[in-house]
């Protein structure tokens, strides 16, 4: 589809996830140049086309995020002609992502086993929520769920209140990074050996390895705790209130401690026994905190970050979702951009990732549910007759040529 030079040309992906987990793995393939192929449902499509409000439209601007740069075909999957045309692509893809609970894609005809008789080099992607083995195996699980089982929400919110859910949908975004680094592994590995693969990942697994400091708590015999802003094991590195709002701060070495002492006129605390090194200052945040509270509630937060940054003290503001996507940082990288299609206007999150000597970046916004049906079939050899038979079949939606 595209002239670029990207670390994936030539790759073609087969998704057939929705929501969020499968859908920003494909995505940041398609970052990096894929073809994705989005096999939707005929005449409702992926689930998270329809999660809001709020919509624009009639679009959901949350499906826009994890959907740039790809194509949507629609296919019945429950009748013979539409799994048929579906070995067809997946006879000419290299990658084909699931995430169907255990046993629906047996039911289905897409599992492993199947597609490799008709593509023994596929890179096979399976992802659910506790993975194809243990227990739980067929248990449904969602992003809420696996955030309170993998112990996340018991380390999130103010000491002393509730459970809190980070958020966003953290453990779908983990699970996807995963699963796309984990195809991109595949892809290496086949150029090397001429190999397919099967890979297959939970939810549950994905997000243990991300614990790392509370993990190593656990690891020391201690319990991990909710803390709100503050850190299990540097201080201070926390966010404290302003006259007007909240400040973050990061002194997580002795040269930014001094530093932050001198820049808030409170060398007082260097003499501090209780605050002399890292250790001393965690094992006494709370007096900490409250001297550091006193002090930064004199002043407004750019009042504040004025001084902190002169004094190169990592600091930053709280900022609101508005203002974390319109600054003058994020303007000058280009990462929030807008595509127009000539029908609507779409703004688009790009991805971080910057190559010397390739391409990456998107180039289209989502796709309208069953826009590509007829091309890409018309590119793997269907013709007219064929494709207007599969659709009085009901095969695909309702499409326009």
């Amino acid at each position: 589809m595209s002239a670029r030079e990207t670390v994936l040309d030539g790759v073609t992906v087969v998704d057939l996830t929705t929501f969020v987990t499968g859908g920003f793995c494909s995505l940041m393939l398609a970052n990096q140049g894929a073809e994705v192929i989005k096999v939707e449902r005929p005449g409702y499509g992926d689930d998270n086309r329809h999660s809001g409000p709020p919509f624009v439209d009639g679009e959901s601007p949350y499906f826009w995020t994890v959907n740039y740069d790809k194509r949507s075909v629609e296919l019945n999957l429950k009748s013979e002609a539409g799994r048929e045309a579906l070995y067809d692509l997946v006879a000419e893809a290299d990658v084909f992502i699931q995430n169907y609970r255990p046993g629906t894609e047996e039911r289905l005809g897409v599992d492993d086993e199947t597609l490799r008789e008709y593509n023994e080099d596929l890179i096979y992607c399976s992802i659910s929520a506790f993975g194809e083995t243990g227990p739980w195996r067929e248990r449904p699980g969602y992003d809420l769920l696996v955030q309170g089982m993998s112990g996340i929400m018991s380390v999130t919110g103010e000491e002393d209140g509730q459970p809190v859910k980070v958020g966003l949908p953290q453990t779908d975004l983990i699970t996807a990074m995963w699963s796309a680094f984990g195809i991109m592994g595949a892809l290496y590995r086949r150029e090397r050996t001429g190999e397919g693969d099967y890979l297959e990942l939970g939810m549950l697994d994905a997000t243990l390895p991300w614990l790392t400091k509370q993990a190593g708590k656990v690891f020391a015999g201690e319990e991990p705790r909710r803390m709100g802003t503050k850190d299990p094991v540097l201080a201070p590195y926390q966010q404290f209130p302003t006259a007007d709002g909240h400040v973050i701060v990061a002194a997580l070495n002795q040269k930014l401690w001094r530093d932050l002492c001198t820049a808030i006129d409170r060398e007082d605390l260097l003499a501090d026994d209780r605050f002399a090194e890292n250790a001393d200052r965690v094992e006494h945040m709370d007096a900490l905190e409250a001297e550091l509270i006193a002090t930064f509630e004199q002043r407004s937060t750019d009042e504040w970050m004025d001084v902190l940054v002169e004094a190169g003290v990592p600091a930053a503001p709280i900022n609101d979702v508005d203002d974390a996507l319109d600054n003058e940082q994020v303007r000058a990288r280009n990462v929030v951009q807008e595509f127009d299609d000539g029908d609507r206007t779409v703004p688009v999150i790009e991805h971080p990732i910057n190559y010397e000597r390739a391409d990456s970046g998107f180039e289209s916004p989502p796709p309208r549910l069953g826009a590509d049906t007829r091309a890409v079939f018309r590119e793997l050899g269907y013709d007219e007759e064929r494709l207007d038979e599969l659709a009085a079949a009901g095969v695909f939606g309702e499409q326009e040529d």
